[in-house]
């Protein structure tokens, strides 16, 4: 049976593609243009309980003020009566951290590559008195020539008036400065390039240089930043990581310092940032003051109470490539943030099963049609851990469930997901175990 598709405006709306706590991201197409895009929304409502207005407010306005070519680009900002919309530059790679999972470590020309990318992106930023705050894999995504692009301002801070101190305590434990985690004030700049240090590690060693079960023992670690270097680190890369991971942020390496290191100037072409030295804020104004006449037109899509038919640009970004047995296989020894399996039992056996297996592992469910959340406490009782599935249908009597991280961390959530499979296994259909040469995936 036809979809009715959803518009927002200029854009076509499609599928989910990522889920947060107060935001979701969906695939778009823009209509005039053909282009496709990705789409933030936020509910007004949330934004104000949350009295996140302002923090919302310069996230959109840092995100127009930075423009190059390793940051993922804003486009427009567009508002309905109930929603604010943040038009983005689709970058349909996946994120860094996906990578690191899926290699276990990559290569030094590879790690040397993505870091001068980065801290490329980061001089930027801090040029335009702009901090992240919050640099780690998750947040680096690549786009489909392979370079990388940095994302989520959310955490961001920015200086009125050229380096200032900042007290926020923010960001993710195994990546933040230990100045940041001392509640004394910090220079933004230097705790970013120390979160530039950890992802170098990570993105050679493929893990992390500081790691704990509990934050006590996390936070000394990184306070004497005490750590140890694999044995194929190059002596260079050892030297360069030691000076950026050093605890004394008046004597830890910038970010000019790093450019002149001979082993980051290897191979290292620098870019040019974006053209717009003016940035028209306007816009964002515009949608935070509730003018009227900058609305968009918001038309709801009409499911006739059954599972969302995915199209065939939703399955080729989906599965990041035309090879569609990316979405149907699944390595045991390898399970991305956001993952997925098929099924050919009827789509309403398939939510029945999730519902019975969520509760039977102490979760909450709210299910609504044929998308589902489960709700419950992250396994350190700290914060909270929420899971999103969406039922699709990609053909006659074949479904795919697809499952994202919406709250928690990404290695609990990784644990959940082979467990939750382990138990779903009586629906799961393995493509593997079909006719060969059936010719479903050609």
């Amino acid at each position: 049976m036809k979809k009715v598709k959803r518009k927002v405006g200029k854009y076509e709306v499609g599928r989910t593609i990522g889920e947060g706590t107060f935001a979701k991201v969906k695939s778009a197409k823009n209509t005039e243009t053909g282009e496709n895009v990705a789409m933030k929304v936020m509910t007004k409502s949330t934004i104000l309980e949350h009295r996140m207005v302002e923090q919302i407010k310069r996230e959109i306005s840092i995100m127009k003020i930075v423009r190059h070519p390793n940051i993922v680009r804003l486009q427009e900002v567009l508002a309905s009566q109930t929603k604010i919309y943040i038009i983005l530059e689709f970058v349909m790679g996946g994120e860094l951290y996906d990578k690191i999972v899926q290699q276990g470590k990559l290569s030094e020309t590879e790690s040397r590559r993505y870091f001068q990318q980065l801290i490329d992106a980061v001089a930027h930023c801090h040029s335009k008195g702009v901090y992240h705050r919050d640099l780690k894999p998750e947040n680096l995504l690549l786009d489909a020539g392979g370079n990388l692009k940095v994302s989520d301002f959310g955490l961001s801070a920015l200086s009125q008036q050229g380096v200032c101190l900042l007290h926020t305590t923010c960001g993710t434990p195994n990546y933040v400065a230990p100045e940041v985690l001392s509640n004394r004030g910090y220079d933004g700049a230097a705790a970013d390039v120390w979160s530039c240090g950890v992802i170098l590690y990570v993105l050679m060693a493929g893990c992390l240089p500081f790691e704990e079960v509990d934050l006590p023992t996390l936070y000394k670690r990184i306070n004497a930043s005490e750590f140890t270097c694999p044995f194929w680190f190059p002596a260079e890369v050892k030297t360069l990581i030691h000076k950026i991971l050093d605890p004394n942020p008046k004597t830890r390496i910038r970010i000019e310092e790093i450019r002149k290191d001979p082993w980051f100037r290897k191979n290292y072409v620098s870019v040019k940032p974006r053209g717009d030295n003016e940035v028209n804020l306007e816009d964002v104004r515009a949608v935070f003051d509730d003018i009227q006449d900058k609305y968009v037109v918001e038309q709801s899509e009409d499911t006739y109470g059954r599972p969302l038919i995915m199209n065939a640009f939703e399955m080729i970004t989906l599965s990041q490539g035309l090879n569609l047995s990316a979405l149907f296989e699944r390595r045991q020894d390898y399970v991305k943030r956001q993952t997925r399996f098929v099924s050919r039992k009827p789509a309403r056996v398939i939510i029945s099963s999730i519902e019975a297996v969520a509760k039977s592992m102490g979760l909450k469910v709210h299910s609504r049609n044929y998308k589902m959340r489960l709700e419950g406490l992250s396994v350190d009782k700290a914060g909270q851990f929420a899971v999103v599935l969406e039922v699709f249908e990609v053909a006659p009597s074949l479904f795919m469930v697809d499952v994202r991280k919406a709250a928690g961390d990404t290695l609990e959530y990784h644990k959940f997901y082979k467990n939750l499979c382990a138990k779903l296994e009586s629906i799961i259909w393995r493509p593997a175990e079909a006719v060969p040469n059936s010719g479903l995936l050609r």
